[in-house]
């Protein structure tokens, strides 16, 4: 039953999610800790953390790692074939009909539409994540005694030098995992 379960979970990700897999943080958030509530907040955010290092799209990283986890080694090739088929038939469809129509201006107009929302499906998985690191499951609070001050210089300082220096952001991402990983376990 877990191997039907995190087949459709995954296929409805892979369905419903357009602009990459930062858009569909929100989508996979809401089917494996909402939904089904496989995992909760603070592991979704390492699966997440992850995804990014490792090589391939994030959904397919997080789909295969939930899958190990629920169902083990059949249970992580479930969830990625759930997660890749929609987008699969869905991009040959897609092609087809793009060849076919591209010069229309509705099309051109479907097109320039999708974007904001994409945009905003990433902004909304950015901000949940944002959110996390800094205040936990609690969510937003004014208050800087709930908010994880080591978290947010770690933050500004990463901001500081990708935006600055030009830093590649995986070797960003590392050294604030390390600078994370030592402050923490010191403290």
């Amino acid at each position: 039953m877990i191997y039907l379960e995190l087949f459709w979970s995954f296929f409805k990700i892979g369905l419903f999610s357009f602009g990459g897999g930062y858009a569909a943080m929100p989508l996979i958030q809401h089917q494996i800790v909402d939904v089904n509530q496989w995992i909760d907040m603070n592991a979704f955010s390492d699966i997440i953390t992850i995804s990014q290092m490792t090589p391939g799209p994030i959904a397919i990283n997080a789909a295969t790692f939930v899958g190990i986890q629920m169902g083990g080694l059949l249970g992580a090739v479930v969830a990625t074939i759930g997660c890749i088929l929609p987008s699969s038939v869905i991009a040959i469809v897609l092609v087809k009909l793009y060849y076919k129509y591209k010069e229309m201006s509705v099309m051109k107009g479907v097109m320039n539409g999708l974007r904001p929302a994409v945009v905003a499906m990433i902004a909304s998985a950015g901000l949940s994540l944002f959110v996390l690191s800094l205040w936990g499951n609690e969510g937003f609070t004014m208050s800087i005694a709930k908010t994880d001050i080591i978290a947010a210089v770690i933050f500004a300082i990463s901001l500081i030098v990708l935006r600055m220096f030009k830093l590649n952001q995986i070797y960003v991402m590392i050294g604030a995992g390390i600078i994370g990983g030592i402050v923490y376990s010191i403290i």
